[in-house]
């Protein structure tokens, strides 16, 4: 019985250390971390930015232990860069960089931001002085706040900050790194010599490997058609494709007066270009409206108001305005450092937009009338006098010189009343109101031009 008993005690003290704290400890101490990763390998543009903050709340919501961005791009917008860099250095999370080939300009900017950089063998980091469109400098003070932001990020991760200002400032010379009158660019095995880069790997395997991670579940991001669709629709191309839709609609609108094909092009632009804006809190209430607002006091110009005075300049500033601003991600003004590079470069979208949308849709008017596909929407047939058609011109020419009176507003096309005869008439300058009385100053080609009598 003794035996017995001291068997049953051996078997719960041998439980009893299975299950003990350290057991449980030395199990966690195995527990897999969670790697979460996305990838940066494309233009620097809004879409980067949502698909950034898209990923890193998703890394929350899993709770990742590290968070690692797969780098391969030549830079693009500081704006969307530099969102990106902040939301970085904001992060709970370690935030780890393999650059696999670039990381050049706002690339460069984003990689500093990391707590740790990696690179491929053959990669490059660096050259990060502002440009525009056509790849030429711009002005110091867009370059002044670039350097500003390469100190103070490199600063953050406690990397030298004269080398990061090197990198935008050829003025910047540093011994045995860098000559005066270049923009700094590291190679691979430079970025490590001089501790921009912690150590070279092939595969992001390897870079979690360096880091230190023995045991991981790695998390890749997967985005929704939807968010392919959105990270689309607000690419500055397509932005500006959406602009000249709504402006050249607007226009073709205007010419022909009445709800048709030019409108619902104008509506459907204007959906496709506030929609995916807004619903990325990029767009706010106010900006919209402003746009809105807009239209209608040009309408109101056009429409209602002879001439074109202050709503119809108000009209188009609105409209310039609500497009550019909702272009761009919410500004803080009382920031005085504020960067007023993403709303140059949204004016700059939005104008150029605009200047092809008008010069678009007076070549296309003309053209829809002389072509054989259009031709039907201008008279075909010729009116033979044979046939009962005539025109006197002598009774054109008989009105020249008297006086009649506006019969519907002329901009500057309309109808006026001689002798109490109804003649289609432009007006020479201007606009002239409904009921103005006029006066028939020539005759040209089978048309009446009239001229307002003060």
């Amino acid at each position: 019985m003794r035996k017995i008993s001291n068997i049953l005690l051996g078997v719960i003290f041998g439980f009893i250390i299975l299950i003990s704290p350290s057991s449980l400890f030395a199990n966690d101490s195995i527990q897999k971390q969670k790697v979460y990763t996305f990838d940066i390998k494309e233009e620097i543009a809004p879409p980067v930015w949502r698909k950034t903050k898209k990923a890193f709340q998703e890394a929350k919501e899993i709770g990742a232990d590290h968070m690692l961005i797969h780098m391969n791009t030549y830079g693009g917008l500081l704006d969307a860069a530099d969102s990106i860099r902040t939301i970085i250095l904001q992060s709970e999370i370690p935030v780890y960089v393999f650059i696999d080939n670039n990381a050049a300009s706002a690339g460069a900017l984003i990689s500093i931001a990391c707590d740790s950089i990696y690179m491929r063998s053959g990669a490059n980091i660096g050259a990060a002085t502002v440009v525009d469109q056509s790849g030429q400098a711009l002005p110091d003070k867009y370059q002044s706040y670039m350097r500003s932001l390469m100190r103070s990020t490199a600063e953050s991760s406690n990397r030298d900050p004269d080398i990061a200002q090197a990198m935008v400032d050829p003025r910047v010379e540093i011994e045995n790194v860098i000559d005066s009158g270049k923009v700094l660019t590291f190679t691979t095995s430079e970025a490590i010599k001089f501790g921009f880069c912690e150590g070279e790997a092939s595969s992001l395997k390897e870079v979690i490997s360096k880091i230190g991670i023995p045991e991981y579940e790695l998390v890749k991001q997967e985005l929704a058609p939807i968010d392919h669709i959105i990270g689309w629709l607000i690419k500055p191309y397509i932005s500006g494709i959406l602009i000249m839709l709504i402006i050249g609609g607007i226009y073709f609108e205007l010419q022909s007066p009445g709800l048709g094909f030019p409108s619902v092009a104008a509506i459907l632009g204007a959906l496709l270009y506030f929609a995916p804006l807004y619903v990325e809190g990029i767009a706010e209430n106010w900006e919209i409206a402003l746009f809105f607002v807009g239209v209608i006091l040009i309408a109101v110009e056009i429409f209602a108001i002879p001439g074109f005075g202050i709503a119809g300049i108000s009209g188009i500033l609105l409209v310039v305005v609500g497009l550019t601003l909702s272009m761009v991600d919410t500004l803080d003004f009382s920031d005085r450092n504020l960067n007023i590079i993403p709303v140059f470069n949204a004016f700059f979208i939005v104008i150029t937009a605009a200047f092809l949308a008008i010069i678009s849709s007076i070549y296309l008017s003309k053209k829809m009338l002389t072509s054989k596909s259009f031709g039907h929407l201008a008279l075909e047939s010729s009116q033979e006098a044979s046939a009962g058609f005539t025109i006197s011109e002598d009774t054109y020419v008989d009105v020249i010189g008297k006086e009649g009176v506006a019969h519907t507003v002329l901009r500057p096309a309309g109808k006026v009343v001689i002798d109490n005869e109804i003649y289609d008439a432009t007006a020479i300058t201007g606009y002239i109101e409904k009921g103005k009385t006029v006066k028939v100053i020539k005759y040209e080609t089978s048309q009446i031009f009239v001229m307002e009598v003060k």
